[in-house]
């Protein structure tokens, strides 16, 4: 539980994202707004279960949670009807992942705010699971910007609020932008690309696999809402996705076991 959720990062990132709108004295509704909503459909176990769904749905056009998360805010919430946003917050949502080119200020904030979150917290999360010492961080970056995650995040809210600040874009020094980026290419060397982490990822997509060949063949069984959304016409692969992909990650294992794991005989 101490670990960070989905849940966990987008409060991080609205957070972040918010700082620096108000320094810069921009929307920060409409920052609050695209942070909040930028990985609503993301799937569970990161981005193992999206490439998994991706996969699975690359005859139809593949799976991406960037595109997901436009699908969830304008045709599954309200039982299919969406929600009234703003062209703006759309744009913000679905061009959130670095290949985006967001058409707003506010949407370059929540994508650079997006990177500063989970490069700092991932961070904190493999420390705490015993994948990293606090020692194994790089040395420049730690001279740079300091040894903690609050320091981390502290020192690149500042460098992007000060080197933001009257012109038409969203940027960093070139200093902070290397730390950043050397952070990111550490991380991917030393955690999300590790052994530990890649047979985890194997699970994960075992689960995600499992359940996809289930419910479509047993597409009665999703619950109503998704049921509203089939009557209506979505092809079933693309709502099977859309279950899943709404899933949590203990959501996803309690499914599987309940489904696939059989239980113990027991007296009454």
């Amino acid at each position: 539980d101490h670990y960070r959720t989905r849940l966990t990062h987008t409060l991080e990132v609205s957070q972040i994202a918010r700082s620096i709108a108000r320094a810069l004295r921009l929307n920060e509704d409409l920052t609050e707004a695209i942070a909040l909503g930028h990985d609503l459909g993301h799937t569970p176990f990161g981005h193992a279960g999206e490439r998994k769904l991706d996969e699975l749905c690359r005859d139809s056009g593949g799976f991406a949670h960037n595109e997901q998360s436009l699908r969830v805010v304008e045709r599954l919430e309200k039982d299919g009807r969406g929600l009234n946003l703003t062209w703006e917050v759309r744009d913000g949502i679905l061009n959130h992942r670095t290949s985006g080119s967001p058409a707003t200020l506010e949407g370059k904030i929540v994508q650079l705010s997006d990177k500063i979150a989970y490069t700092n917290h991932d961070i904190d999360d493999a420390i705490r699971a015993g994948m990293l010492r606090p020692r194994d961080i790089p040395r420049d970056v730690v001279a740079l910007i300091g040894t903690t995650s609050s320091s981390r995040i502290n020192a690149m809210i500042r460098d992007t609020i000060q080197n933001s600040m009257d012109i038409n874009d969203i940027r960093m020094s070139a200093d902070m932008r290397a730390a950043l980026t050397n952070l990111r290419a550490f991380m991917f060397r030393q955690v999300y690309a590790s052994d530990i982490a890649v047979e985890e990822h194997k699970k994960a997509e075992k689960i995600v696999g499992d359940l996809f060949d289930y419910y479509m063949e047993y597409p009665e069984e999703m619950s109503s809402e998704f049921q509203i959304i089939l009557n209506e016409g979505d092809p079933v692969r693309q709502v099977v996705c859309d279950y899943i992909a709404c899933m949590t990650d203990r959501f996803a294992v309690a499914k599987y076991n309940e489904l696939f794991i059989p239980r113990e005989w027991t007296k009454l």
